[in-house]
């Protein structure tokens, strides 16, 4: 592959974010943005109704009888996109997939269905003319007669060899976020649709609507490094956007194997969409309804047949930077039986290899670890979990000695199945004690950061995927050199999600609102400083108001054709109102063009404020 010119001169930290970067380009089709599995198919890109996003699995940390299992789908929603929004479809099935005996084979599955009530096009609204409106006046209930456009849920549970049983039925699904003016209170419509259920082992609770996407990170490191500019790094880029989520709490005794967490305590868990096979498309100039579906609004297609799998889940970033772009399509439709195909792919990644040869920094493949060259590290992240029967070789390859030298999550610790099939999907033992977000023992890295309540034991909101996969990726289970994973450790900049999440079902945080201000606006004032003398230009920001203590700018020189260039970025004073100056030479009597971008939070795009390009001649 052809690669890019980028300067010599960086340090450690620029070498492998750029080679990360460089990556995850040859990963992704051009124009495409993405994060954990965000439009990472060509298939999925194009339905993003069925695109899942992330899997979560983990402890409850407010009831640590219980397990928690979150998945999310359509990925980017903006708050604005009206009128239609993002309803979940009518015609596919969402479900939550557990592996509790080792087979890699879905031996609980949960499925949600949906169905539509449309009252856009009754009488009321005007016969066949109907409403553009999602709702014609305040949402103040999940039944308000002012929401023109809803959705219901049924939840079925279909066992190996048992009869499939609906658990829920009609249960409503809160509606999107679209704005203060039709949703005053998102937060009572969150709490009213949480339904609680009796199972067998206990209580169950499910919770279906939209949610702030809880994934966070810079993409912009695909963007070859920010251009070259290391002073931008350090926003998450998926602030502001929301997400479908589908959220599920059940007590531990109902998905480990024979009910028994004492000699089963590990199950693997995944999430996958199907659609129907076959799908029909009304004809050009067809009449209204003719190609409308039973409780589905849409009325382009009806589809039929059984269902097939058309998206899939379990282990982050695994179709985002494991898959080759060829298999991509295939990994979303294939189950995790068929796994041990991409076994060359999980020993022999791609990031290492650039890092070495652009960068020249070792590759882990390398290390004097007998384990090193297969990569047997990585195969137990995505492939086997962690056992001390896997590090010794005993169930799989062999590992040695390490951070990870424990029986931690490897199905190989359950009763039921000493000789697991190697699967791709994440792994939860229940009997893992939460870690409270504020104890001192938390860590984001989970277990790579010695928490081993967090990633790869399950995956909880607050683990930071991105960190931790490239550690892994750099042999920090291997004995690579701890300078370099202290670099690593703290790559992209964003270490955590632009809202805080909820210490209770369902966990997720709430979904950011239509009327929350949006990227490119500019609640924020200030005043831009430029003077030049003896061929230095000297400038900073100040009259910032409100006061942004905590927050930054950066300064652009803003080209002919309109692109931007970064300059760097400065730290605003103890008060919030002003930042440091900046001073650089420039050509005595050249012109040039700059602006000021003012973040009045670090980590977050969303609270961007663009100032106006001004031109000066350098004197």
């Amino acid at each position: 592959m052809a690669r890019p010119s980028l300067p010599a001169k960086r340090g450690l930290a620029a070498l492998l974010a750029a080679a990360t970067a460089v990556s995850g380009a040859a990963l992704l089709a051009p124009g495409t943005s993405s994060a954990s599995s965000h439009r990472e198919a060509p298939y999925t890109q194009g339905d993003p109704a069925i695109d899942n996003t992330d899997t979560y699995a983990f402890v409850s940390p407010d009831d640590p009888n219980s397990v928690t299992m979150i998945a999310n789908w359509w990925p980017n929603e903006e708050p604005t996109g009206g009128p239609n929004f993002y309803p979940w479809d009518p015609q596919a099935a969402y479900d939550i997939n557990i592996d509790n005996n080792g087979d890699a084979k879905a031996d609980i599955t949960y499925r949600w269905t949906f169905k539509d009530i449309d009252k856009r096009g009754t009488i009321k609204n005007g016969g066949a003319d109907g409403s553009i409106l999602y709702a014609n006046g305040p949402v103040t209930s999940l039944d308000d007669e002012n929401l023109l456009f809803r959705q219901t849920y049924d939840l079925t549970v279909l066992r190996q060899g048992a009869a499939s049983q609906t658990v829920i039925s009609n249960a409503p699904v809160a509606p999107d976020n679209v704005g203060k003016a039709t949703i005053p209170d998102y937060t009572a419509l969150r709490k009213a649709a949480v339904r609680t259920i009796d199972v067998p082992t206990g209580k169950a609770q499910s919770y279906v609507g939209q949610a702030d996407d809880p994934f966070f990170l810079d993409l912009r490191i695909f963007d070859l490094l920010y251009g070259g500019n290391l002073s931008e790094k350090g926003f998450d880029t998926l602030s502001g956007y929301n997400v479908n989520t589908i959220a599920y709490k059940v007590p531990k005794a109902a998905v480990v194997a024979n009910g028994d967490s004492k000699a089963n305590p590990v199950v693997g868990v995944w999430a996958t969409t199907s659609r129907k096979k076959t799908r029909v498309f009304a004809e050009t100039g067809a009449a209204p309804g003719a190609a409308r579906p039973a409780n589905d609004a849409r009325d382009a297609s009806v589809e039929s047949g059984d269902f097939v799998q058309v998206s899939r889940l379990g282990n982050p970033l695994v179709n985002e930077a494991v898959v080759p772009a060829q298999l991509k399509d295939y990994f979303n439709r294939s189950t995790p039986t068929q796994d041990p195909v991409l076994l060359p792919e999980v020993q022999d990644p791609e990031v290492p290899t650039l890092v070495e040869g652009i960068y020249k920094v070792p590759n882990p493949n390398k290390l004097p670890n007998p384990a090193a060259a297969k990569r047997n590290d990585l195969s137990a992240i995505f492939l086997t979990g962690f056992s001390k029967k896997v590090f010794a070789g005993t169930t799989f390859g062999g590992i040695g000695k390490g951070v990870l030298d424990a029986d931690l999550n490897s199905l190989d610790l359950n009763a039921v199945s000493p000789n697991p099939t190697p699967a791709e999907y994440l792994r939860l033992n229940v009997n893992v004690p939460p870690t409270a977000a504020t104890s001192p023992t938390f860590s984001r890295l989970g277990a790579l950061g010695g928490d081993l309540a967090g990633y790869p034991n399950g995956r909880r909101l607050q683990d930071d995927i991105t960190d931790e996969t490239l550690l892994a990726a750099e042999g920090a289970l291997l004995g690579q050199d701890k300078a370099i994973l202290k670099v690593i450790g703290s790559l992209d900049g964003v270490n955590g999600n632009d809202r805080p999440f909820l210490s209770e079902f369902p966990y997720i945080a709430d979904p950011h609102s239509g009327s929350d201000p949006r990227k490119g606006q500019t609640p924020v004032m200030f005043k831009q400083n430029f003077t030049t003398s003896k061929g230095r230009v000297m400038t900073n920001v100040s009259n910032i108001s409100p006061a942004a203590p905590g927050g930054f700018v950066q300064l652009y020189r803003i080209d002919a054709d309109g692109s931007s260039h970064g300059l760097g970025s400065m730290t605003l004073d103890a008060s919030g109102t002003s930042s440091v100056t900046k001073v650089f030479p420039l050509p005595v009597g050249s012109k040039v063009t700059l602006n000021y971008r003012v973040f009045p939070l670090r980590g977050s795009a969303a609270g961007e404020n663009r100032g106006v390009p001004t031109t000066i001649t350098v004197k």
